[in-house]
């Protein structure tokens, strides 16, 4: 249970400071997880955002002080963080459907979106396959990009599209995506990366880095890409992490490791196509 407390204290610390300048890092500093994992297991527990849950829980209070308060507009368009009337009524209006000044003269009606709270819930038994492994650290060459957490899950998948359009996978077939979450403000590293051979040359705009020493837990993941490898996380996250007693996530790495699609009769849509998440994890 200490994996849901932990998402649970920090969505009280996104409540709590919510008129405030809210980051993810300072976000996952309160669930003890890195910024790439948090922002995760948000997503694959909450189905949205982080982002998005700030933003509609700020409107949803906005809301309710244009209607109980005499307050400015511009007044309340700041203190839930817009910068200009302009771009709050853009915001209010997507989400409540009127404007804040139909709202204010009118009496228009408006939408609730209620604070999060995460529970646990028995839904029977599962199996779910997973080994532990300890690895040394090892050195991956690959491309690079840095990528923001909000917009990470989409655009990703299109990094791997450029990649393979470009002919890049000629130079690095993409053996593994390695997310690395080291401490860049909003954002982290993510590299198409295969096994890093030193007796070969470095090719041209690609870069080496070092995976240190884990313990990781490794699962498998077998069907059509990407939904097989979409509810593996699922169950990552919202089966494996709340009910492992022995194991926590231990530091800011993620590794999926795809097998050749040449070797599978429809590529990586075929039902056995074969895959792998690696998680780094440490003894609670």
């Amino acid at each position: 249970m200490e994996w849901m407390d932990s998402i649970s204290k920090a969505i009280s610390f996104i409540e709590n400071n919510i008129t405030e300048d809210l980051s993810i890092e300072d976000i996952a500093a309160e669930a003890f997880i890195s910024p790439y994992y948090f922002q995760k297991a948000f997503a694959m527990l909450c189905g949205f955002t982080v982002s998005e849950y700030i933003r509609q829980r700020r409107l949803t209070l906005a809301g309710s002080e244009l209607v109980s308060s005499d307050d400015k507009i511009i007044d309340i368009a700041i203190k839930y963080g817009y910068e200009s009337p302009d771009s709050f009524t853009k915001a209010f209006t997507r989400f409540h459907g009127v404007t804040p000044t139909a709202v204010r003269r009118e009496g228009a009606i408006i939408k609730s979106f209620a604070p999060l709270k995460i529970k646990f819930s028995l839904e029977g038994g599962y199996i779910m396959d997973y080994k532990i492994v300890e690895k040394d650290a090892f050195t991956v060459m690959g491309f690079s990009r840095m990528f923001k957490y909000d917009s990470a899950a989409a655009d990703i998948p299109k990094y791997w599209d450029e990649h393979f359009r470009s002919g890049k996978d000629k130079v690095v077939c993409g053996m593994y995506g390695v997310c690395f979450d080291e401490g860049a403000k909003g954002e982290f590293e993510y590299m198409i990366a295969d096994n890093y051979m030193p007796w070969n040359e470095i090719p041209n705009g690609c870069v080496t880095r070092v995976i240190p020493k884990h313990t990781w837990a490794v699962f498998p993941c077998k069907g059509p890409m990407p939904d097989a490898i979409q509810e593996t996380n699922r169950k990552i996250y919202s089966e494996w992490l709340p009910n492992c007693r022995e194991y926590e996530i231990a530091a800011g790495y993620n590794i999926e490791l795809y097998s050749n699609c040449s070797n599978y009769p429809i590529g990586n849509q075929d039902e056995n196509y074969y895959t792998e998440i690696w998680i780094p994890v440490r003894k609670k």
